[in-house]
Parts: structure tokens; sequence; C-alpha cells
């Protein structure tokens, strides 16, 4: 128990310090001002389709977006790899892969890979504004190693130190950020949950590079000049979320309600609120909406305009192939869960993803 009590303790500490840090949250006057915002975007399919509604129901390593607690309800070994077609013709693709690993009663690790591709841009100078300079290409990925433990039956934690490093060739940003988080499982059969996460938390970033560089004449003399790069802010969050499981027919239909509230540092405040239905674990349909403030405005509104590029719809189904049963109560079986999303947005189509789940 006292294990548990400095968990909730140093938790909460952070959450102090989080509101200590960023008094406006969800206001306005900070929109725009953070960096990083690729830590933003969730890679993994269900808690996707399902809006990242799932702060205190999420399990495995689809959890590490919306609550990395939920690592901690990983019975084995889970492999996880997807795709998200960003704004469908846009070019940008995001691709990410995750492990985790139980071990046992010492908890379980996770690592993740997220990187996303933009393709190759023409390249072009000052002196030569026509495209036949070459090409350059984007690069941004994000590297996380996680953990997280289950204290009781009922209490999950877990924290993850995530890797941040975005630029072109010549001028680069490397950072890291914290993400840490808890849930609470409760009921006659774990239908009550409840879950807290601080998200994005750590210092600034700032570019440097020979790209900021230039030549410059002084009294006919060449010179190099090298401009400095203002630090930019983490787009960091505190997310609070509930949930219940309503089960039918002796637990094999399933409808989970979820709801979930984000305190945005760097935009507007969220509101979701998510369904679920699971029938047998062997198929899973969610849908979730996402309400902020303005959400129906148009996100090149600059004075009162959304700050979120999604509508607010999202949707996915999972489809769950056992390829060898469980054979007693410590064995896992062999699960191999195929996973499609589509989040609606204002611009570009909306956004579509897939992935492939293998459980062990």
């Amino acid at each position: 128990m006292k294990d548990i009590y400095r968990i909730f303790a140093l938790f909460m500490l952070g959450v102090m310090l989080f509101s200590n840090t960023n008094v406006k949250a969800g206001n306005d006057d900070r929109r725009g001002t953070a960096g990083a915002g690729s830590l933003l975007i969730n890679p993994w399919v269900r808690s996707a389709g399902w809006g990242g509604v799932n702060t205190a129901c999420g399990t495995g390593i689809d959890a590490l977006f919306s609550n990395v607690a939920g690592l901690g309800r990983t019975p084995g070994t889970e492999a996880y790899a997807s795709y998200n077609n960003w704004l469908q013709n846009s070019g940008v693709g995001v691709s990410a892969f995750g492990i985790g690993q139980s071990l046992g009663d010492m908890g379980v690790i996770g690592l993740s890979v997220t990187s996303m591709s933009f393709g190759l841009i023409d390249r072009t100078k000052e002196g030569s504004p026509e495209f036949n300079n070459g090409t350059f290409s984007m690069n941004n990925m994000n590297i996380a190693l996680s953990y997280a433990k289950a204290f009781s039956s009922s209490i999950y934690g877990g924290a993850s130190v995530k890797l941040v490093n975005e630029g072109i060739d010549n001028v680069t940003a490397t950072g890291f950020a914290i993400d840490a988080g808890i849930q609470y499982v409760t009921g006659t059969n774990y239908e009550i949950k409840f879950g807290i996460t601080l998200k994005n938390w750590g210092p600034s970033m700032s570019y440097s590079g020979d790209g900021l560089s230039s030549v410059a004449s002084f009294y006919g003399r060449q010179m190099s000049l090298e401009q400095r790069s203002a630090s930019f802010e983490m787009p960091s969050s505190l997310n609070i979320g509930a949930s219940y499981d309503f089960l039918f027919s002796e637990n094999t239909h399933r409808l989970t309600v979820a709801g979930n509230f984000s305190a945005m540092a760097f935009s507007k405040d969220q509101y979701t609120l998510g369904l679920e239905y699971g029938f047998a674990k062997l198929f899973m349909l969610r849908t979730s909406y996402t309400y902020e403030d303005a959400i129906t405005k148009s996100i090149f509104d600059s004075d009162n305009g959304a700050t979120t590029l999604y509508s607010g719809l999202s949707a996915g189904v999972s489809v769950i192939a056992p390829l060898k049963k469980a054979k007693s109560e410590d064995d896992n079986g062999v699960n191999l869960s195929f996973d499609y999303a589509y989040r609606l947005t204002k611009v570009g189509g909306g956004i579509h993803t897939i992935g492939v789940v293998l459980s062990l």
C-alpha cells in the first residue's frame, strides 16, 4: 500500500506542477506557440477510432497515446504495427511500431517508434528560386521507452520517456518529453474504470544547424552569420477519463461508455464521449465525438477559429482471429487483430488508419 500512496502523491505533484506552469491551459493566448506537434498525432488504430477517449480503459500498446498506465494490463507479449494515411492526398504518412513484454510481477516494458514521411521536396535558393536545385526530405521521429506495473488488482501506473527528433538535412531539433498516468479499475467484473494522465511534459526545444547560417559581405570581406532559433515548448496536456462496461449474455456482449476531458496547454480544452461494442473478444465496433469551443468554425479563423483540424467524429472496427486457444489461465493463447479507424477532418478528406496486432 505504501507504493500505491507514493505513486498517487508523485502523480498529484505532477498535476500541480502542470497547473502552475500552464495557468493559461485551454486559452487561445498560447495557441500555435508550442512545437513537436507530432506528439499530438495518435498512431494507434483502436484509440484513434475512439478519439482517444480510452484514458481510463486503454490497454496494451494501444494505450501508449491515451494513458501509458494501460500498458500494465498486457498479459504477455504484444506487437503492434500501424500506418496513417494522413489527410489522404497530402502525401504524408505516419508509420508506427510498438512492442510490449510482460515481466510478470515486475511489470511491463514497452518500446515504440513513430515516424512521419513527407516525400521529397524541391529545393529553392534565394538566388535560384527555380526548382532546379535538387530535393530534400523532412524527418520526424519519436521513440518512446515505457514501463507500467499493476500495484494491485485495481491500480495500474506507468510512465514513458519520449525522444523527439525533427528537421531537414541541415536544420534539426531534438528534445524529450515524459508521460505519466494511473488507471483505477473496480466493480464485480472490473467494469468501472477511471484514469488520469499527464502527457508531453518536458523542457523546451530549439533548432540548430548549418541551415541557420548565411554568408554576408562586410567592407569587402565575407563573413558567416548565424541566426539563433527561438525555443518552443512541448504540447503538454492533462487528461481525465472514466468508462463503464455494460455486460450481457454472460459477458458475450459488451457495450462500453467512455468519457474524457483534456486540458490542453496550447489549444482549446476538449471533451470526448465514446461508445464501443464488443462481441466475445472477436469483434469490436467503436465511435466517438470530440467537442471543443468553436469546433464547427474554420481553422483559418485566427480570431475565433477552432484549434484542431478534426471535425469531431471518429469511428473504427477491430476483427480478432484466435490463432491458438489458451490451454490454461496462465496461457494467453495467440490472437491476431486487424484494426481500422477513420477520423473526419475539416480539410484534406479525413484520416485513414490501419493496423495489425499480434498478442501472445
